[in-house]
């Protein structure tokens, strides 16, 4: 049994997931840091490098708007700028800031907006699960504002992204209807967690855990579906360490927590990061959660305007 449980959990991600129907082909997947620009002449970062369905492709941030796009490399330009012009950025500030020491145990990273925010960040966990999906959470942000799509950041993990086919093209669907607008926000891939084991070596901090592969290979599964990771990630439990949090920093990414994880009776100010479950693990956030969303006076911003320009 403890055989089957370590190759389940820590076997390395070598191969790419099992592709869902209609999904393109994401291959020989890497990291990178590279100025480039657009046919507009807008200056860019490309940060990973690799092929869909055989075309070369680039994952490019926009380091001004916190923005990430997945353009073919034909369609791009190198630019004249080192590593200390990214470290500059808007984007290279963030980065740099929130993986920086002192590193603490749980809830490192941003954990609330750096500005002066008016409003609340819903941040919503789609941990592995097999409970029902939470979509009246969903439902009530969208009945906040009609006609506009209402801005929410998905922490999604690998393993409830194979195993949700309709509750992902549920989310698409809302986004194509523009009454959603999801920031895509890495969560791991497995998610590991053992309710018997400290939190020191538990979570992404489980012995043998290969951290780079919980992270890239869940790009590669969002890009495979259409969908475009952000520059943010979410570490599972919030628990992290310092070769965590560099990793982090080498991939340009921003780490995520919260201040207002509903279910541990956190209660949001102006400018909290929201934490709720939506896979139905969770149903006290959600209990929680849905008089705040009807409320009155509530405003949702993108997870982008929690960053200081």
């Amino acid at each position: 049994m403890r055989l089957f449980r370590f190759l389940l959990i820590f076997l390395p991600l070598l191969t790419a997931a099992p592709r869902a129907a209609n999904a393109q082909q994401i291959t020989e997947y890497r990291a990178l840091r590279e100025p480039v620009a657009d046919r507009s002449g807008r200056p860019l970062w490309a940060v990973r490098s690799f092929k869909e369905d055989g075309v070369p492709h680039r994952l490019v941030a926009d380091p001004a708007t916190l923005q990430n796009y997945d353009i073919p490399a034909a369609e791009l330009v190198a630019r004249r700028d080192g590593d200390a012009g990214f470290s500059a950025t808007r984007l290279g500030r963030a980065v740099q800031r929130y993986t920086a020491p002192p590193y603490r145990l749980q809830n490192g990273g941003a954990t609330r907006a750096d500005t002066g925010a008016d409003g609340f960040f819903l941040t919503v966990d789609l941990c592995p699960s097999k409970r029902p999906f939470e979509r009246e959470l969903f439902e009530a942000a969208e009945a906040l504002v009609k006609g506009k799509a209402v801005p929410v950041a998905v922490m999604v993990s690998g393993l409830w992204l194979e195993s949700h086919p309709e509750e992902v093209a549920y989310l698409k669907g809302e986004v194509a209807a523009e009454r959603l607008a999801v920031t895509w926000v890495n969560h791991s891939w497995h998610h590991h967690y053992d309710p018997k084991v400290p939190l020191a070596g538990n979570f992404l901090l489980a012995p043998g855990t290969d951290l780079r592969a919980e992270v890239l290979q869940v790009e590669q599964e969002l890009l495979s579906r259409g969908l475009v990771p952000s520059p943010f990630f979410r570490f599972p439990g919030l628990v992290s360490d310092g070769a965590a949090m560099k990793l982090l920093a080498e991939l340009s990414l921003v780490p995520v927590g919260a201040d207002a994880w509903l279910a541990k009776g956190e209660p949001p100010r102006r400018g909290s990061f929201i934490l709720v479950h939506g896979n139905g693990n969770e149903p006290k956030g959600i209990k929680l959660a849905l008089p705040l969303l009807k409320g009155t006076g509530v405003h949702l911003l993108p997870l982008a305007a929690a960053f200081a320009d």
